[in-house]
């Protein structure tokens, strides 16, 4: 039986990762390159994490659900809205920083 402790840690780990992804989708003039470049994540991180506690609880949930959970609205249509072209610097540094990705 999960303890009240716990269960009061939950709901505030909730709370905080909602409050996140509002504030996320209020900033969309942020880039993700930006949040790569600034904090090594970005919203498709964050739907990734999503998807990856929903199928250890055996919930599936695909790669597009999950970022429309995140983004508010499917992936495709929020990068038509909001992504620009990454500048020649934010690539340098992306590349620098964090190979691979």
């Amino acid at each position: 039986m999960t303890s009240d402790i716990e269960t009061t840690r939950t709901e505030l780990e909730a709370a905080a990762f909602r409050r996140l992804v509002e504030h996320l989708r209020e900033r969309s003039d942020v880039q993700n390159i930006d949040l790569m470049n600034l904090a090594g994540f970005c919203r498709n991180c964050l739907s990734r994490w999503y998807r990856e506690a929903a199928e250890g609880q055996g919930i599936p949930l695909t790669d597009p659900e999950a970022r429309e959970i995140v983004y508010g609205m499917p992936y495709k249509e929020w990068q038509a809205k909001h992504q620009i072209e990454a500048t020649p610097e934010q690539k340098a540094k992306l590349a620098a920083s964090n190979p691979g990705h």
